[in-house]
């Protein structure tokens, strides 16, 4: 996970989420409607966008798991989080994690989405600050960046 490797041991039953929020203690990923509806437990698993609410912990062993936490590198925020902030794409924050991890999974597929991509990507993340358009616009900017 994030580029380390854990072990845990746990029930084999219990969803990444809980593991990833109760065991490592990585509480950026955000537990919402704990039935795949809001996008705001989005963790990249192998590089593809999952709720981990509906991924049982047993079935990412020997996976490549991606938190918001593990974005940044040296110090430095990743593209994606710096144009949410510079562009005002965060209000609550509560979505914000799922969103750019979505975003990143989008981007890595796909450098130069439009914005009818990055709108269709994104809408199984709910948010209910911003409107959508300022995270659209950061996500754009983000691809432009690239």
């Amino acid at each position: 996970m994030n580029g380390k490797v854990h072990e845990v041991e746990t029930e084999p039953i219990r969803t990444l989420l809980q593991v990833i929020r109760e065991d490592l203690g990585l509480t950026g990923t955000k537990s919402g409607c704990e039935r795949g509806e809001c996008g705001a437990c989005t963790v990249l698993i192998d590089g593809v966008a999952v709720n981990s609410c509906l991924m049982p912990v047993m079935e990412v062993e020997d996976k490549e798991v991606l938190t918001i936490e593990g974005l940044a590198r040296n110090g430095h925020l990743h593209p994606l989080q710096e144009k949410f902030i510079e562009l005002g794409a965060i209000q609550c924050g509560f979505c914000s994690p799922g969103m750019i991890l979505m975003a990143k999974a989008l981007l890595d597929r796909n450098p130069r989405p439009t914005e009818e991509e990055v709108r269709r990507e994104i809408s199984g993340n709910y948010c209910r600050c911003t409107g959508y358009d300022k995270i659209v616009e950061a996500i754009l900017a983000a691809a432009g960046d690239r």
